[in-house]
């Protein structure tokens, strides 16, 4: 694997940089600038949205020039994602660029390829994926999932029914509790369970907001400021499939989606990681503590080197999943756990400032634990990419005792205990 970046590859990273850092990035410590582009109806600056889509073409980076895009691929997506991930500004591009957009690529038939993409890569379109209930990480394969997509509704309650509604369209009822950016999204991809009970299945229907009826958007209060969340109720909502093949392999696609997601998310966790050090490196050399600089103490020193190993392991995994998103699992593993440990020490390093909640540190715990919450935990991603993988291969069945060696019970002279082998033939 060549891992060095091409001068375009580079350039994009150079100049995202330069546009966010004049976007409204973390302020100076105590200080939170974006909270106020975060609290605002859309949930981000619509301004420096149409700064970075009109002038960079930011979200059609990975969508193929004929629909508009830049005709680039998942590494330079995963740069730009580093990027936004270091300056932690709300922004609808993982929802639309990162779920939305590969679903329609895949799925969608040429004339909805044809009316939607376009939008999506001139900004004037955000969308975003509905799955019901809590199951956006199941629905996209990443701590589990199922080649039926029963997280969908079991045919009977729960989840999101679809009805055909005899006039060549579809009703959709239900509601999903946790849809990124669902609130401002122009469009919604919303994934239904249809066919009823015996012979249900996934399809992944488009809903045009937010003129359509039955359709209700609330936005939560996230933990996470800077990814907004909203509960989306569909109520007789009229929708429109997605694609001509009613028996298209959903849960496939959504998977191969969540692989590419994976290897998203991760870039920006290793972008929100690398900032967070960088700003507590620059307090400790700054901050005075007995006539001296916090930094100068060994103990601190030593404290930063092992972040600054964590945040460079981090960011050769999620270089790698970029170049191979089946890896995008594990590398999202390593990498929420490094925001993780990074986000915690930042918080500690930076003294008493650091516990109050208005300091700009605390941002990047919330991503921290917003992300694990939504993607992981850790501990399931890579339970899953292990089981994906093969690695665990299922135990070999031990063969029972004959009945009759059961019914003798110990013989005479033996003692109570169990007879040579019984353990070993009990798995003991």
């Amino acid at each position: 694997m060549d891992a060095a970046f091409t001068p375009e590859q580079s350039e994009i990273r150079r100049t995202l940089r330069a546009a966010l850092s004049k976007g409204g990035p973390p302020g100076p410590p105590g200080r939170d600038d974006t909270a106020s582009a975060a609290a605002a109806g859309p949930g981000y600056d619509p301004g420096l949205w149409a700064r970075l889509t009109g002038g960079l073409g930011l979200p059609g980076l990975a969508l193929d020039e004929k629909y508009g895009g830049a005709g680039c691929g998942v590494t330079e997506l995963a740069l730009a994602s580093e990027e936004t991930g270091r300056a932690l500004v709300p922004l609808p591009l993982f929802a639309t660029s990162g779920l939305a957009a590969p679903l329609i690529t895949a799925l969608g038939a040429e004339r909805q390829r044809a009316a939607l993409l376009p939008g999506i890569a001139d900004g004037t379109l955000t969308a975003a994926l509905c799955v019901p209930g809590t199951a956006l990480a199941t629905a996209l394969a990443l701590t589990g999932g199922d080649a039926h997509g029963t997280w969908a509704g079991g045919g009977r309650a729960g989840g999101i029914q679809a009805r055909p509604d005899g006039h060549g369209g579809w009703r959709l009822y239900g509601e999903a509790e946790q849809v990124l950016d669902g609130h401002s999204a122009g469009l919604l991809l919303v994934a239904a369970h249809t066919g009823g009970f015996t012979r249900g299945r996934t399809l992944l229907f488009l809903v045009r907001a937010p003129d359509a009826d039955g359709l209700r958007r609330t936005r939560w209060t996230a933990l996470d400021e800077t990814r907004p969340q909203a509960r989306v109720q569909l109520r007789d909502t009229r929708a429109e499939l997605l694609g001509d093949d009613p028996g298209a392999d959903v849960p496939a696609a959504l998977a191969a989606t969540g692989r590419t997601a994976a290897a998203l998310l991760a870039a920006e966790a290793v972008g929100a990681a690398a900032a967070a050090l960088d700003r507590t490196v620059a307090y400790v050399k700054d901050r005075q503590q007995f006539g001296r600089a916090v930094g100068s103490f060994q103990a601190v020193k030593h404290r930063l080197a092992d972040l600054y190993v964590r945040v460079q392991a981090a960011r050769s995994a999620a270089y790698y999943a970029a170049w191979d998103p089946g890896e995008g699992a594990l590398a999202l593993a390593q990498c929420l756990e490094a925001l993780r440990t990074v986000a915690g020490e930042a918080i500690q390093l930076h003294g008493g400032i650091g516990f109050t909640w208005e300091h700009a540190a605390h941002r990047y715990f919330k991503r921290a634990a917003s992300d694990e919450l939504l993607f992981g935990p850790v501990h399931r991603l890579r339970a899953r990419a292990a089981e994906t993988a093969g690695l665990f291969a299922p135990a070999a069945a031990v063969p029972a005792a004959p009945a009759a060696a059961l019914a003798d019970g110990p013989r005479a002279g033996a003692g109570a205990g169990p007879r040579p082998g019984a353990r070993e033939a009990a798995g003991v």
